[in-house]
């Protein structure tokens, strides 16, 4: 009797035994753990039953394209102008090393005097007469051509007194006077033709 009452003790004790080792363990078995467990590999990755897989969308291109539109154009730089190549300064006429300014040559008429009229032809003979009557000698129209040919000599050498002596006994000569009427004469036949009929000189 006593060792059947023994034999259950020791039975009950190890079932309470099994049983407080089984729910202290380490918890459930890999295979049970991963069936059940939310967080499982398998879980996440498998779809729902009955739901359609949906693939990603690819990105639009737009969206990843920058729009030209939006983004300013960066404008060009402005190319900068070429530096003007420095002239050459033009010489000073007043410098010293510039060149004279070339004096125009005046005309072959110049201050060469009309054919004066009958006052002022009269006015002429009588002045010459008065030096000389063999300076007209009876040609007046001779005499008023030599005088305008020596107004313009006059005109062209206004301050060298001895050539337009040489020039007035030059050309006013006569038949008793072929090589003219001496430099006195001449210098006289001079005056009297600025006071005439030679123009006063610029």
């Amino acid at each position: 009797m006593r060792t059947r009452l023994l034999a259950a003790t020791l039975t009950a004790f190890a079932a309470v035994s099994l049983a407080a080792c089984s729910s202290s363990g380490p918890g459930p078995h890999p295979a049970t753990a991963a069936a059940g467990s939310p967080t499982a590999p398998a879980a996440a990755s498998a779809p729902a039953p009955g739901t359609a897989s949906t693939p990603p969308t690819p990105e639009s291109p737009s969206a990843s394209a920058p729009d030209p539109a939006a983004s300013p154009s960066t404008p060009a730089a402005p190319s900068a102008p070429a530096p003007d190549s420095p002239s050459a300064p033009a010489p000073d006429a007043g410098s010293p090393g510039a060149p004279a300014p070339a004096k125009p040559t005046p005309p072959s008429d110049a201050g060469l005097p009309g054919k004066p009229g009958t006052d002022l032809t009269g006015k002429l003979v009588a002045a010459l007469d008065a030096i000389d009557p063999a300076i007209v000698g009876g040609k007046p129209d001779q005499a008023v051509d030599r005088a305008r040919n020596q107004c313009q000599a006059l005109f062209q050498f206004p301050k060298d007194k001895s050539k337009l002596v040489e020039l007035a006994n030059q050309r006013f000569t006569s038949p008793d006077h072929p090589q003219g009427f001496g430099p006195d004469t001449a210098a006289k036949i001079n005056d009297a033709l600025r006071t005439t009929l030679c123009p006063p000189p610029a």
